[in-house]
């Protein structure tokens, strides 16, 4: 990295404070496993479409690897390291194992990522919003058929969570 050209960056990760020094076309998803040390955001094809590298950011789902430094200036990130302060994604989590949604586990963050970017946003999202929210994330070993089973499980534990105990995580 060249010093001369970087510049300071303060944005909160999974709710602490960070201050770094990178180049201002640093790709967020490579500050994350380069800068940080996070690697449970993965880095796949790099220009956006497979959702390996999914992140929130101030509440919406993103692709890390087409958010670059300069963006990060004030924002709030989470990444699935920081996925089990979150009420909604621990649910998520818990209906995708119970499917056994995936093979390998991927892509596996980048999908509880929108799915629970999807949730908070929408809870009462059903199948429709469901398969539009995960259009940008790619699982090359389980057909998805059990992916969609377990955001669907997820959707139904949500609602029936949200009726009996209020539960809820809000956006920034």
């Amino acid at each position: 990295m060249n010093l001369a050209l970087s510049m300071p960056v303060s944005f909160r990760l999974n709710g602490r404070d960070q201050v770094i020094d990178v180049v201002p076309d640093m790709r967020l998803s490579d500050i994350l496993r380069e800068e940080i040390g996070l690697a449970a955001s993965k880095i796949g094809c790099g220009i956006g479409r497979c959702g390996a590298c999914m992140l929130l950011m101030n509440g919406q789902a993103v692709n890390g690897c087409l958010v670059m430094a300069w963006q990060l200036q004030g924002a709030e990130i989470t990444s699935p390291e920081g996925l089990h302060d979150l009420e909604t994604a621990t649910i998520v989590m818990a209906a995708l194992t119970e499917e056994n949604a995936f093979q390998c586990g991927y892509c596996a963050p980048g999908f509880v990522m929108a799915l629970t970017a999807l949730f908070i946003a929408n809870p009462q999202a059903a199948e429709p919003e469901i398969l539009t929210a995960l259009e940008g994330n790619i699982c090359r070993c389980t057909g998805y058929h059990s992916i969609i089973r377990g955001a669907l499980n997820a959707a139904d534990r949500l609602r029936a969570a949200r009726s009996v105990e209020g539960i809820g995580d809000h956006q920034s």
